[in-house]
Parts: C-alpha cells; structure tokens; sequence
C-alpha cells in the first residue's frame, strides 16, 4: 500500500487531514513547532486509542509528523 493509501484512508475513517493531526498532536504537547517532542510509542498508542487506528496506520501518521510526505 502507497503512503498516499494510507493517508487517504485515515481520512476516510476518521474524517480528519494529516494536517487535522498535526494540530491535535500539537495540542496534546506531543509536537513543538511541528515537531515531535514525544516518543513514537506515545504518539502511536495515542492515535491508536483515540482514532482506532491500526498499528500500521497510526505509524503513517507519525511518518508524516517526520516529515515524510509521498
């Protein structure tokens, strides 16, 4: 599955933009200034509980918070 998949089914479960994350991790503390200022397990036990997302997943999601794009 492409990186671009993945995101678009993010969206489609969840109804919420990469960027939409960036601003919730943001507000939960877990990036400063887009950046991540939390440990990968955190943010992806976070996102797996909140969103229901799958492991694989909630990893793209914080693929993305890196920086990973295509």
């Amino acid at each position: 599955m492409s990186f671009q998949a993945y995101m678009d089914n993010i969206q489609a479960k969840t109804g919420k933009t990469p960027e939409d994350f960036v601003r919730l991790a943001e507000e939960k503390g877990f990036l400063k200034q887009g950046v991540p200022a939390a440990k990968a397990t955190e943010i992806v036990n976070w996102l797996k509980a909140d969103f229901d997302l799958g492991h694989g997943h909630a990893n793209a999601i914080f693929a993305y918070f890196k920086g990973k794009r295509d």
